[in-house]
């Protein structure tokens, strides 16, 4: 699983700044359409939301990185 993070990291840190901001939004714009239908209807497994939420803060945690210019 480590691999599997690393991995992921690496692929954010090869976008650019505007590939990183579309990233982003269209990965919260999922993440809302999947509550929304886990609100509905439950989903079957209901750890792709906490999966996704992470998946965010990395992304986020890329771009605040690259704000401070670290």
């Amino acid at each position: 699983m480590a691999k599997d993070k690393k991995a992921k990291v690496d692929d954010y840190r090869s976008l650019d700044n505007a590939g990183l901001a579309s990233k982003i939004s269209e990965e919260e714009l999922r993440l809302k359409k999947t509550k929304f239908s886990h609100a509905v209807n439950p989903i079957e497994n209901p750890l792709v939301i906490k999966q996704m939420r992470r998946q965010i803060a990395r992304l986020k945690t890329e771009n605040r990185k690259r704000e401070l210019g670290s």
